[in-house]
């Protein structure tokens, strides 16, 4: 298993805050928030790439 510390792990931090921010920002209903934030909270670097892919986009 992979190692993230120092300045990876900062910037895995920093990309699973993007994602869960945009999450909620985003129009999905409560349950899709609820689902994607907890992928990414649990798994951030592989549930920040789904999210990347599949996940809902913030409001614009």
């Amino acid at each position: 298993m992979t190692d993230l510390t120092g300045l990876g792990g900062f910037i895995v931090l920093a990309l699973a805050l993007w994602a869960i921010i945009s999450t909620v920002n985003s129009s999905a209903t409560t349950g899709r928030k609820v689902i994607w934030c907890l992928i990414v909270f649990f798994l951030p670097l592989l549930g920040f790439i789904l999210w990347l892919f599949f996940g809902p986009r913030a409001r614009r």
